[in-house]
């Protein structure tokens, strides 16, 4: 039995590394891989705050006139002669959703070797190409630009035939609007794929924040995929929907 899960970056790095969730989910995976030996675990780790920080400082850099830069001086030289240079170009999409892919492939890696023996593969960052598994424990990263690592989640699943992605992120549901804007916002327990995507819409933007991807949505509808969101932080929670019990979360599909 495989269970892909697309673990956000949020909850691995949302600033700094939480190592003391990375200990808990160790843990977790532990006795759960104790307790079935069938059981086999696809991580597809997120970018979270460093891919957010350091995609912000490429858009910053590109968009700030010459006016708002303070005067280079060097070595007390006057600074009427260092030529002043406008930086201000277009922001290129490509370039950062490479910064993010970054972000993730250190995340993954950090969870990779977190996870020990079970883990046995290199971080796996082209998820077309991955050979049967080897280990009890994959782990994943950022492919390549146009989407972010929830559709690395979905295209592992239909590789290897999983039932559903859990979607672990910073949210607990799916809401009816933003939670944070909207006081009114209404958690969802169960939504279609067609109904989730005209609410999410159908554009990738590198570092775009949403429960879950909208490419990945649309590779996910076409595959007949569920997917079920909820709160990465919360390991008892999980834990009840790796064992098919009530759990507090989205189901989508």
């Amino acid at each position: 039995m495989i269970t892909v899960i697309s673990l956000g970056g949020s909850i691995v790095a949302p600033d700094g590394v939480d190592e003391a969730f990375l200990k808990d989910l160790v843990s977790l995976v532990g006795r759960l891989l104790e307790e079935d030996e069938k059981r086999r675990f696809i991580f597809v780790v997120g970018g979270g705050g460093p891919a957010r920080a350091w995609q912000n400082a490429y858009r910053n850099v590109l968009s700030r006139p010459q006016t708002e830069i303070p005067p280079y001086n060097v070595l007390s030289r006057p600074q009427t002669e260092i030529p002043p240079y406008n930086v201000a170009r277009k922001i290129v999409n490509d370039d950062a959703d490479w910064i993010g892919i970054m972000a993730t492939r250190l995340n993954a890696q950090l969870v990779k070797a977190v996870m020990g023996e079970w883990c046995r593969e290199t971080v796996v960052t082209d998820p077309t190409q991955v050979d049967p598994l080897v280990g009890r424990v994959l782990v994943a990263a950022g492919w390549k630009p146009g989407f972010s690592s929830d559709y690395d989640a979905v295209v592992l699943a239909e590789r290897f035939q999983a039932a559903m992605v859990i979607n672990l992120s910073n949210i607990d549901q799916v809401y009816t609007d933003d939670p944070r804007k909207n006081p009114d916002a209404k958690p969802i327990d169960a939504i279609s794929w067609a109904d989730f995507r005209a609410m999410m819409g159908d554009e990738w933007v590198p570092g775009k924040n949403v429960p879950f991807d909208p490419i990945a949505s649309r590779h996910a509808a076409k595959i007949g995929l569920k997917v079920i969101c909820a709160a990465g932080k919360d390991l008892p929670n999980l834990e009840k929907i790796l064992n098919g019990e009530p759990f507090l979360g989205t189901t989508i599909g």
